[in-house]
């Protein structure tokens, strides 16, 4: 018997290629992938010591050869070296086990919105030195309002905030295209600095970043909460040098937070200003959607409902929305194909 050959094609890779974290999503398979965009190099030798979760448990843990840092600022890239191993490493766990001379997945990858031409080709550049045989940009609300199954080639209205960890995209969506958008720098990491401030201002105490997300994340909430919320703020006393601990509470936290919630409030309200009449006739009816993970801090959508006088809900799982919606477009790139940037300079993925 004859027996027919079949020659292996790499799977397709939708990749959030976030300031914090990274996702990746392999046509067939799912989310395969979700770690921290950190990444840890041997000074003296170049070599990579550790990616992902590894790499960011040696954050402030290391000997001085041995760096680990994000390679991503602002959901852009810093160093396209460093990002390009990271990406590399993040696109051959993706595939698995295979042989060399298989070809090469095309790849789909989330960018914040508002970014620069050059910053927009230095991603793509790096998914290509990294592996890819092609590579596709959409912007990160557009990936997620798709991953959050929103009609976006409709012509009507739907306003996405996501919240990430460098950055917050605020857009309304409307055939295929952003209608009105805001980029700020406004996120996760800002939010994480507010605490470590805070702390250094009100306690006379010094946090490692690490220390002040844990806190964020245990009791953060930005309204007062029916219940108070307390936790431990470990760090070490700038007047003695020592270890001290310090019990706060959720209000600390929203205080500490306070400037940076109300920026964030004051830009979607900036935004929904700039939408055109009909597409807010739309978004009162639609409301807005939060993904990312500063949509979960406690009260978000209860302060943005009160200042916007609109309905906002939080995703379902709103950590994956924009990985989740680039496998979306990778499984239907025809119907899809519009929402790529610069796809009209781009080969459609057959």
């Amino acid at each position: 018997m004859i027996r027919k050959f079949f020659p292996f094609r790499a799977s397709d890779v939708g990749i959030d290629l976030g300031t914090a974290n990274t996702l990746v999503y392999v046509s067939g398979r799912g989310i395969v992938i979700n770690e921290p965009s950190v990444i840890a190099i041997n000074q003296k030798t170049g070599h990579v010591v550790a990616v992902g979760s590894e790499a960011k448990n040696m954050v402030g843990r290391t000997p001085s050869h041995i760096v680990a840092s994000r390679p991503l600022v602002n959901g852009v890239i810093s160093d396209f070296e460093v990002t390009e191993e990271m990406l590399r490493y993040f696109i051959k766990r993706a595939q698995g086990s295979r042989p060399n001379f298989l070809s090469r997945p095309r790849v789909v990858i989330g960018i914040p919105s508002g970014i620069t031409e050059v910053e927009r080709r230095a991603v793509k550049d790096a998914a290509l030195s990294a592996g890819a045989s092609e590579a596709f940009l959409v912007e990160e609300p557009m990936a997620a309002a798709i991953g959050v199954r929103l009609d976006v080639q409709e012509p009507m209205g739907n306003m996405i905030v996501d919240i990430g960890g460098g950055t917050t995209d605020i857009a309304v969506i409307s055939l295929g295209g952003l209608v009105s958008s805001k980029n700020l720098h406004v996120a996760g990491d800002r939010l994480n600095n507010d605490i470590i401030q805070y702390a250094r201002d009100e306690f006379k105490l010094l946090l490692g970043e690490r220390t002040s997300e844990d806190i964020k994340i245990a009791i953060g909430a930005v309204v007062t909460q029916d219940a108070d919320l307390e936790t431990s703020m470990r760090g070490r006393d700038l007047m003695t040098g020592l270890p001290r601990e310090v019990l706060v509470t959720d209000a600390d936290i929203r205080e500490a937070m306070r400037g940076s919630i109300a920026t964030l409030v004051k830009s979607i309200r900036e935004t929904i200003e700039m939408t055109p009449p009909e597409l807010v006739a739309d978004i009162i009816h639609r409301g807005i959607v939060l993904v990312g993970g500063g949509s979960l801090l406690r009260g978000l959508p209860t302060l943005i409902e009160r200042e916007t006088r609109i309905p906002v809900r939080v995703a379902e799982d709103p950590l994956t929305a924009v990985v989740r919606g680039t496998g979306i477009i990778l499984e239907n790139i025809d119907a899809l194909r519009e929402v790529l940037l610069e796809a009209e300079h781009e080969e459609a993925i057959s």
